[in-house]
């Protein structure tokens, strides 16, 4: 891989990791905008028995290419980077900018949506379009804040949150991360990552490893077997998570996290006119659309430079 490709890969690894730091925001969504999804499937996919065999039989090169090593190894570095660097970042930003923040993401997961539809094209069929609905449902409802009252957060429970949360951070539409919220583990998880707590760390990471491999077997054969109607599940997921990204909320009920602080748990979408009446401060509409626009604008650039490339 020439280091012009490799740089490039690293970066989109770079935003995969900021993703999947946003509660409501998959690394997936950047995956398959950034026109790697597919081939990180297939790369995944191959990481299993078959390679062990391929290891043990022809030898280490043989190895590293059956499993797509150098692509694998590039683009997991910028997602680890991503992941470390700026959790505080990405925090602070949704605390200091929480309507510009949710309003770029809003717009990002939306023109993301519409690029993946281009993809199906004249494809659309009935079973297309009967797992759209269902995604946009399922997406709805996992977005709603679904109440997850757990008190105690034992060591191991950390492997069994990585492999699930992994499992929502390749799909695109549904954030790992929001799952780890509703579960209750998106602060310890954190507060792990910024204090650098090793063995939460190394347990939610193997957690995280045996998802995904596991996992990306069947979303690989899924899509392989059935393309159009897996491909309109993953528009309607994206399309229902839209609901957790809407930028003006109100906050019907909170919690008190593991921190000692004060969250939303329950939270219903309003317009911008009944935020300021009910918070008596401004919505900041029109950053808000300036956001959304910079999203649409970014992910539509990224379209154009890959065409081109191709």
């Amino acid at each position: 891989m020439h280091l012009k490709s490799s740089l490039w890969l690293y970066g989109k690894g770079l935003a995969m990791g900021a993703a999947d730091v946003v509660p409501g925001v998959s690394g997936g969504t950047i995956a398959f905008i950034t026109g790697i999804y597919d081939q990180l499937l297939g790369s995944l996919k191959k990481c299993g028995p078959s390679a062990l065999m391929v290891l043990f039989k022809q030898g280490p090169k043989a190895f590293w290419s059956h499993i797509n090593g150098t692509f694998l190894l590039t683009l997991f570095a910028g997602v680890l980077t991503s992941i470390f660097s700026l959790a505080r970042i990405i925090t602070w930003l949704l605390a200091t900018y929480p309507i510009q923040v949710w309003s770029f993401f809003f717009g990002l997961v939306l023109v993301s949506a519409w690029h993946m539809g281009q993809q199906i094209g004249r494809q659309w069929s009935v079973p297309a379009a009967v797992t759209l609905v269902a995604g946009v449902g399922i997406g709805w409802v996992l977005s709603s804040g679904l109440p997850v009252a757990i008190t105690e957060i034992g060591l191991l429970s950390f492997f069994f949150a990585g492999a699930l949360a992994i499992c929502a951070m390749i799909l695109p539409g549904i954030s790992g991360s929001f799952i780890l919220l509703l579960l209750g583990f998106y602060a310890p998880v954190m507060t792990a990552i910024k204090t650098f707590n090793l063995p939460v760390i190394a347990l939610f990471g193997a957690g995280c490893v045996i998802g995904l491999l596991s996992f990306s077997h069947f979303l690989s054969w899924l899509l392989l077997k059935a393309r159009v109607p897996t491909m309109g599940f993953l528009i309607g997921l994206m399309l229902g998570s839209l609901n957790k990204l809407w930028p003006w909320k109100e906050v019907l009920t909170t919690r008190v996290n593991s921190s000692g602080e004060v969250e939303p748990l329950l939270q219903a979408n309003i317009s911008p006119a009944a935020f300021e009446t009910l918070y008596g401060m401004p919505a900041q509409t029109l950053s808000a659309v300036v956001c959304m626009i910079m999203a649409i604008v970014l992910v539509l650039g990224i379209d154009f430079i890959a065409a081109r490339k191709a």
